[in-house]
């Protein structure tokens, strides 16, 4: 199949195909006369197992191992193990970082009710506050302004 195909069944565009070859995930085609890759079974097989990777959001150096493991049936199956643990902790970091963020904006977001003007938003009030040093309601504490001695209104920042 030409590589317009093999991006249509697997939903991967036909650059990142490309990407795939350049990189070594994906072995080149065979060249038709006509100068178009012809991809195989082989092919299709190696870039859904590529793309079902990306799905569980790995990284691609992570599936280049996965795919070296997979090439090499006798090797140890920890190291596969040991890769996944490390991309799950690191999953379960980032759910970690995402919760506090939404706890974040559910505080921002129940400074201000109701229909008013902007300038009596206390979103607005907050972020204001937070880009000049001062403490907000997100983070609790004072965060520092990249050039606090260079303040002026953001309103006045173009």
């Amino acid at each position: 199949m030409r590589i317009g195909a093999l991006g249509q069944v697997t939903g991967v565009d036909p650059e990142t195909i490309r990407y795939y070859e350049r990189i070594g995930l994906l072995p080149a085609p065979t060249r038709r006369a006509n100068g178009y890759r012809a991809y195989g079974p082989a092919h299709l097989e190696r870039l859904a197992f590529i793309r079902h990777c990306r799905a569980l959001d790995m990284p691609l150096a992570d599936v280049q191992r996965l795919l070296h493991l997979l090439d090499h049936p006798l090797d140890d199956c920890q190291d596969v193990d040991r890769l996944i643990d490390t991309h799950l902790a690191h999953v379960q970091g980032r759910l970690q970082s995402l919760q506090a963020l939404a706890r974040q904006l559910e505080q921002l977001r129940g400074r201000c009710h109701g229909q008013h003007a902007t300038a009596e938003c206390g979103i607005l009030h907050e972020l204001v506050a937070a880009a000049q040093g001062e403490s907000c309601i997100c983070h609790g504490s004072s965060v520092q302004a990249p050039l606090k001695d260079m303040r002026r209104p953001v309103s006045q920042i173009g």
